[in-house]
């Protein structure tokens, strides 16, 4: 695993529901590059015909009992094992964040939690975190980067009890071990980006939603940090927008508007939960879709520069078509080990909120001798 040693400014400043910050006078939007070279038809389906997935495993992680739902699975290696960071709401009050282990990425064990409830401030009652700085390459370690010899989590926080009560915010977290069981430390920084801020863009003026940051070793925006996520302006309607930042910590979006938007001629439809991988010289980001098209599915967009995104229109990556999936089969987390690929999501169905695999390949096809 790599250690970013990029210089890294903290400055210690109020934490409250939406702290005033003297960066905040001075924000700025990053013009985005103009566009350039677009993803192709045919390299789009070559993409498709790496990471399709047309075997359903089943359920790999539920909730303990019938009140909590879990959501929101993120994969990475360290050491010997395989980890999962997930999310569970127990009777809606509001999420937090768990750790998983695994031998085999199909039988897991709960850890515990490792992102709860402050009680007070801007993310009292809500902590849905996510892993940063894992290693996109599609034949990759899958292990996470370390920066300023930390490693990192960003999370969707809010004050307010419920599930994902608006508004919402992104908040980052750290940790030296991240595969022990104790809370991460939270950035007195935080949140470090918020839909009340001075340069918040129109699809994100309501609430902020689950985020994937990258290390882009090449800077090939003139920025190491990027970031991904889905925003809302209004209820049924969300877009995938992004920022950038030189120390992890200072965030500054980029572009004027979002850069993967579905159903814009009736301005309803969800595209959210970005992940970005990276197969050959194409950046691909797998996100989930709902409203714009019938049910809750997964798909993924390509680019050749991070900004301007092809949009796949062939068959879904995963839609529901299974007893445990048959409300809901979205926000994917899709890697490739040992030429499997493996592809976790949420589903939503007779089982409550668990959380499934699809695999490249049937694994519960007899193995032969």
């Amino acid at each position: 695993m790599k250690i970013l040693t990029a210089l890294l400014f903290v400055a210690v400043l109020p934490c409250g529901l939406f702290a005033a910050k003297a960066s905040d006078t001075n924000r700025t939007v990053i013009p985005a590059i103009p566009p350039g070279r677009l993803v192709d038809e045919t390299t789009m389906q070559q993409i498709y015909d790496d990471v399709k997935t047309p075997y359903k495993y089943g359920v790999v992680l539920k909730g303990d009992g019938g009140d909590e739902m879990v959501d929101c699975p993120s994969v990475f290696r360290y050491g010997k094992h395989w980890y999962m960071m997930y999310v569970a709401i127990t009777n809606k009050v509001g999420y937090q964040t768990f750790l998983a282990r695994s031998d085999d990425l199909v039988h897991w064990t709960k850890l515990g939690k490792i992102l709860g409830f402050t009680k007070t401030g801007w993310d009292a009652w809500q902590s849905d975190g996510g892993i940063a700085l894992a290693d996109y390459h599609w034949d990759g370690t899958h292990e996470l980067e370390k920066f300023q010899h930390k490693y990192w989590l960003s999370y969707i926080g809010g004050a307010k009890q419920g599930y994902e009560t608006d508004p919402l915010s992104t908040g980052l977290a750290w940790t030296h071990w991240p595969t022990w069981l104790h809370f991460w430390h939270r950035l007195p920084e935080n949140p470090v980006l918020s839909p009340k801020q001075p340069d918040v863009r129109s699809f994100e003026t309501k609430t902020l939603y689950k985020s994937q940051i990258i290390y882009d070793e090449s800077e090939s925006l003139g920025w190491p940090f990027v970031m991904y996520y889905n925003g809302k302006y209004k209820n049924g309607y969300e877009q995938i927008g992004m920022a950038v930042s030189k120390d992890i910590v200072n965030w500054h979006r980029y572009g004027t508007n979002s850069v993967v938007v579905n159903g814009e001629e009736k301005k309803r439809g969800m595209s959210g939960d970005p992940q970005i991988v990276k197969i050959g010289d194409v950046w691909v980001m797998f996100y989930f879709g709902a409203g714009w098209k019938p049910q809750a599915f997964d798909t993924f967009a390509c680019s050749y520069d991070l900004v301007h995104w092809t949009k796949w229109t062939g068959t879904n990556l995963i839609q529901p078509s299974e007893p445990y999936d048959k409300t809901y089969a979205h926000k994917p987390w899709v890697l490739k080990y040992n030429g499997v690929v493996y592809h976790f999501y949420c589903a939503v169905g007779d089982q409550g909120r668990v959380i499934a695999l699809a695999t490249s390949e049937d694994l519960k096809a007899p193995k032969a001798k």
